[in-house]
């Protein structure tokens, strides 16, 4: 359904900032797209202010920058935007090589086609 090619940040530990590690790329479709779209249902309907969902790594297609590696955990964060509630995600994760925090930029619900 919809690729992305987006940049992703890379947090070693949790007093630290974020550094920029390059574009990371994976693919919505599907069971996820509708994962999220529940999960924003859900969050607009609760009052929980975001939620985890699993991913299938079989078909997210998920390639990180080299200097990555692969990821030990991988989940898609829904949260909604303050101003009009509307509902984004990003990609989180950890490397697989030391556990730190990898995420992506974050993607408007509503742009998945």
């Amino acid at each position: 359904m919809s690729s992305f090619e987006i940049e992703s940040w890379c947090k070693t530990r949790p007093t630290e900032k974020s550094v920029p590690m390059g574009l990371i790329h994976f693919y919505i479709g599907g069971d996820d797209r509708l994962h999220l779209e529940q999960a924003e249902e859900r969050l607009q309907n609760s009052g929980e202010s975001e939620a985890l969902v699993d991913v299938d790594l079989g078909t997210l297609e998920l390639v990180t920058p080299p200097e990555c590696g692969p990821l030990s955990d991988c989940h898609l964060r829904v949260y909604l935007r303050e101003d009009d509630r509307r509902g984004q995600f990003h990609l989180v994760g950890h490397r697989a090589s030391d556990g730190s925090l990898i995420y992506s930029n974050a993607l408007l619900i509503d742009a998945l086609m």
